[in-house]
C-alpha cells in the first residue's frame, strides 16, 4: 500500500481509522518527518482510538512508554529522536521490543534503526505544509522493501 493523504486537526480521526484498519495486517509502524510534522499528535491519537487511556506522551527521554488497553493488548511507542546509532539501541535492548508478535510498535524517528526494519511494517512519512495542513504518507511492507 502507497499513498498520500493532506489532512488537518478536524479530519485527523478519519486518518486514525485508517491507521487502526492497518493494524489488522501490520504490527509496526514508523513515523518519520520534521519536528513539528505532528507525528506524536498522530501516535496518541492512534492509541487513543485504540483504547489506551490516561496520559499519552512522547518517550523523548526515556526512549520508550508502554500502554495497556482495556483489553490487555500491548502498545510500546518509541521515540529514537536522541539515539545516536544502531548499536545504542541493540545495547539498550529495545530490539526485543520489535519481535514482541502480540504488541504494538509505534516508532517516531526511527531513521536509526532502519536496518531492523525489514518487514510487516508500515512507514508513515508526515509533512508540515502550514498550520492548517498536513501531508501523510503511507508505505506499508509484509515481505520487505528495497
Amino acid at each position: 500500500m502507497n499513498n498520500t493523504i493532506f489532512y488537518n486537526l478536524n479530519n485527523l480521526p478519519t486518518i486514525v481509522a485508517e491507521l487502526k484498519e492497518l493494524m489488522k495486517i501490520y504490527r509496526i509502524f514508523a513515523f518519520t518527518g520534521s519536528l513539528g510534522a505532528g507525528k506524536t499528535t498522530l501516535v496518541r491519537s492512534l492509541l487513543q482510538a485504540c483504547g489506551v487511556t490516561g496520559v499519552i506522551s512522547s518517550p523523548t527521554f526515556t526512549y520508550i512508554n508502554i500502554y495497556i488497553n482495556a483489553s490487555g493488548k500491548k502498545f510500546y511507542h518509541f521515540d529514537l529522536y536522541r539515539i545516536t546509532n544502531l548499536q545504542e539501541f541493540i545495547d539498550g535492548g529495545f530490539d526485543e521490543y520489535l519481535n514482541d508478535q502480540n504488541a504494538y510498535v509505534l516508532i517516531e524517528w526511527p531513521e536509526i534503526i532502519m536496518p531492523l526494519l525489514k518487514k510487516n511494517i508500515c512507514f508513515i512519512s508526515l509533512e508540515y505544509i502550514d498550520e492548517e495542513k498536513r501531508s501523510l504518507y503511507i508505505s506499508c511492507h509484509q515481505k520487505g522493501y528495497v
